[in-house]
């Protein structure tokens, strides 16, 4: 194969899934105990937020939570408390509202058909994608930021796919895709592992990978990237860092908080406002009578 020539979808299927079946890791939410919950609880935990911190704030939810009725039956903000510090809390708004929905719309169990799924409040195109792949093993193209990577990468060419995801990858996904259900499933998974373990953002393997000698990057001698800047992850000093201080201040406490409380977390008064206001109008903080605030109780 010369730098020029793309790789087809069959001389990428067999390597990745055969890789896939030496080197997937023994994930929870992969097991068949785990069920449709259990995927939909990880899909919403793992965005933007690395394995090693969900697994114990997985294990703990599925255990207080085993079932979506489970979680709808309790406040809103008992999930914000639960989500401890995973990070952009709002995930655990839409995933309490998603469980409210489940049990009243569909009996308390996820539903499989993809469109009820893109239904549910807090459910976007790639999680209902997801659900309906890992959960339900069907044909979807699962298209998260690992699976962007190695498309770009091996097919186009590029080391980095676009920062918002386009409508020519959506295309190339779909056609990347294998025809049977099961195996585009397993698929949708291995390319996903495949960029989480090997074809990562910074540090590639390309030693340990199956297509490597396919990989059209690699045979472009690994341009570097030329577009637009790639977003950084800063939190220090950020509105994120003050808001995450004031949650967790709120989620230690037994009963409503005085601003007092609060105020001791962040010394600049305008920031610390402005994240809190921010706080209240997500709906993550409850004010309350008398400058006292709590986790959201409906």
């Amino acid at each position: 194969m010369t730098a020029t020539e793309i790789p087809t979808p069959t001389e990428l299927h067999a390597p990745v899934l055969a890789w896939f079946e030496q080197h997937a890791r023994d994930l929870p939410w992969r097991r068949p105990e785990a069920g449709a919950w259990g995927v939909m609880v990880s899909e919403f935990m793992l965005q933007q937020t690395p394995v090693s911190r969900v697994l114990p704030v997985y294990e703990q939810w599925l255990a207080r939570w085993p079932r979506p009725a489970d979680l709808a039956a309790e406040p809103a903000g008992e999930a914000v408390r639960a989500w401890g510090r995973l990070g952009y809390p709002r995930r655990a708004l839409r995933l309490h509202a998603a469980a409210l929905a489940i049990t009243e719309r569909h009996g308390g169990d996820v539903p499989s058909d993809h469109a009820r799924l893109l239904a549910l409040p807090g459910i976007g195109e790639y999680t209902a994608a997801a659900v309906a792949s890992f959960a339900f093993g069907q044909r979807h193209a699962v298209l998260d930021t690992n699976v962007r990577r190695v498309f770009a990468r091996s097919v186009t060419g590029v080391r980095y796919p676009p920062n918002a995801t386009t409508a020519a990858e959506r295309r190339l996904a779909r056609a990347l895709l294998p025809a049977d259900e099961r195996t585009a499933a397993r698929w949708a998974a291995a390319s996903m592992e495949l960029g989480a373990l090997v074809c990562t953002a910074r540090n590639e393997d390309c030693s340990r990978c199956p297509i490597a000698r396919r990989c059209a990057w690699r045979l472009a001698g690994k341009p570097a990237h030329d577009g637009p800047a790639r977003r950084g992850q800063t939190y220090a000093g950020t509105d994120r860092q003050v808001r995450g201080k004031l949650l967790a201040v709120l989620r230690e406490a037994v009963g409503p908080v005085p601003q007092a409380a609060l105020d001791a977390v962040w010394d600049e008064p305008v920031q610390r406002a402005r994240a809190l206001d921010g706080l209240v109008a997500d709906g993550l903080v409850e004010p309350l009578d008398g400058g006292l605030y709590r986790l959201p109780a409906t």
